[in-house]
């Protein structure tokens, strides 16, 4: 086939991608992918894995200027493409890596027939001189999403099953997210392997495949073996010295890291089995998407999380038998006095716990256009810890001042994210059990009521109540039960600070004591929502 031919829509380095991808497709067969893939695999375990599946296709990521007139151009390429469909998954994927970059450009998917197989094409349309640009040249040079793919030709739950824990158990091969693809009725789960290459199972239908209990208890048992595995990964630095050099030995980190190669080699395994980092033949370490956001200086990096839910707050959660016993906080009674206080006493510990706070700011990014903000004058932000919400807001409506209320400690931070915000934002010191700042025509509450029982949150409520002209509005992000994540986090709130995560129907009652009235829900990043309440 002839890909030989640049065109205006696709550029070189694209189409020496598909060619190569179809060079592969034409060229392997089940085996000897398998082989490639996995060599922990033996023969008679290969033959075994492809009477019940078969290598179906292999997948590239490329970066149209436009999705339209794609078809046209590989057809010029000497291609026979089919119709261009959504992606879920991949999109998902880019989603998460990106963030608002991505925000809502479309990611189509083309198949291309070859030699009885398929080049799967992921098209992300990048219009010369947008900010995708960026996201393009990470892509390529990162090859996140190029893969191979296996489909499943066996029906039910029981060989997939069986499939996935040969290919983990034996293989070596690490799990990396997947999802469900209603366009084309398959479940597709993504691993990655040990030589830092990806492949994916697709399963007919919505399904997944079923777990072996006792080894799923075990890896749930040790969890916390995992938490002191991530808090000693981000205290050694390690996902900042395998950013700068993408491939490491354990010797050469322990070098840089200041600890012993031996027992540094079997942390640096044992987070390969986590999946925060792979190991090639050579002996070499490779940062993962998972381990990525454990980086230091970066956007939303978890680095000062690892360090506070494997420090003082994984202590506390020692207690949590005490605090299922008792329903009091566990942190006070092993510390002597709740967490706010304690925390404040220790400048170092309360720099990490706004830093963390911080760290989980993600989960703001839509709010500046989920709200209408066009006819507001002014934002006050009641203990918005280092202004992350108001900030954003106030950045996306130049039109907007704004007010942040927090404890005196928490506004030496927020005086230095907010710096280029002076003119527009005013800093008030209190507490917002006592009085909250009156004149705002918006009122935010990020994730502080879920600090409290329901009585301190309806004292919360009222004071806002009391400072907001009728008709103004009251902006709450929290996690809602039932979902897992806030589940996680309401036996988080229980054990270290007394409060609680609640469901939607719960927040609604408080409001209307209060005085409020819900209008709206949204759903926002990292499992929270966006609550909107308006006054009277």
């Amino acid at each position: 086939m002839n890909l030989s031919v640049v065109q205006a829509c696709l550029t070189e380095a694209d189409l020496v991608r598909i060619r190569r991808a179809a060079d592969h497709v034409r060229d392997h067969d089940t085996d000897q992918v398998l082989a490639e893939l996995l060599p922990g695999l033996t023969a008679d375990e290969r033959t075994d894995v492809a009477r019940h599946l078969g290598y179906d296709h292999t997948a590239v990521l490329v970066f149209p200027a436009s999705l339209d007139g794609l078809r046209d151009e590989l057809r010029s390429a000497g291609l026979d493409p089919g119709p261009v469909t959504p992606s879920v998954v991949v999109r998902g994927r880019l989603a998460r890596r990106y963030g608002a970059a991505v925000g809502d450009s479309p990611v189509g998917i083309v198949h291309v027939p070859v030699a009885g197989r398929t080049v799967e094409i992921f098209a992300l349309p990048v219009p010369p001189g947008s900010p995708l640009e960026t996201v393009a040249a990470d892509e390529r040079a990162a090859d996140h999403e190029s893969h191979h793919a296996f489909a499943v030709t066996a029906p039910g739950r029981v060989i997939p099953a069986g499939l996935r824990t040969l290919l983990t158990e034996r293989g070596g091969a690490v799990p990396d997210g997947g999802g469900y693809n209603n366009h084309e009725n398959v479940t597709v789960l993504y691993f990655r392997t040990t030589a830092h290459r990806r492949f994916e199972l697709r399963l007919p239908g919505r399904q997944e495949p079923l777990p072996d209990p006792t080894l799923a208890l075990l890896r749930v048992m040790t969890g916390a073996w995992a938490t002191q595995a991530v808090r000693t990964m981000a205290e050694l630095g390690i996902a900042d010295h395998l950013a700068d050099h993408p491939a490491l030995d354990a010797t050469t980190l322990a070098t840089r890291t200041g600890t012993d190669p031996d027992a540094l080699h079997r942390l640096l395994r044992y987070l390969a089995t986590l999946g925060l980092l792979t190991s090639s033949s050579d002996g070499t370490y490779h940062l993962t998407a998972l381990g990525e956001p454990l980086r230091t200086g970066t956007d939303h990096s978890l680095h000062p999380l690892a360090l506070l839910y494997g420090g003082p707050f994984y202590d506390s959660f020692a207690g949590l038998p005490y605090a299922v016993s008792t329903g009091q906080e566990a942190f006070a009674h092993r510390y002597g006095e709740h967490h706010f206080p304690y925390f404040a006493a220790r400048p170092e510990l309360g720099d990490l716990f706004h830093r963390s706070m911080a760290a989980s700011a993600e989960m703001f990014t839509p709010v500046p256009d989920l709200v209408d903000f066009s006819g507001v004058r002014r934002v006050v932000d009641v203990g918005g810890g280092n202004g992350a919400l108001l900030g954003r807001v106030l950045r996306a409506h130049g039109h907007l001042d704004g007010v942040l209320l927090e404890r005196p400690e928490a506004l030496e931070a927020a005086r230095s994210h907010l710096a280029d915000l002076t003119g527009r934002c005013t800093f008030a010191a209190g507490d917002f059990t006592d009085s909250v700042p009156s004149g705002g025509d918006v009122y935010l509450l990020s994730r502080v009521l879920h600090d409290w029982d329901d009585e301190r949150c309806l004292t919360i409520l009222r004071r806002c109540a009391e400072a907001m002209p009728q008709g103004s509005r009251l902006l709450i992000v929290e996690r809602l039960l039932p979902s897992d994540t806030a589940a996680a986090w309401d036996l988080h709130m229980l054990c270290n600070v007394g409060g609680r995560e609640r469901e939607e129907a719960h927040y609604e009652r408080l409001l209307e004591e209060a005085g409020f009235r819900q209008v709206a829900c949204h759903a926002l990043p990292l499992g929270a929502s966006l609550l909107h309440a308006v006054r009277g």
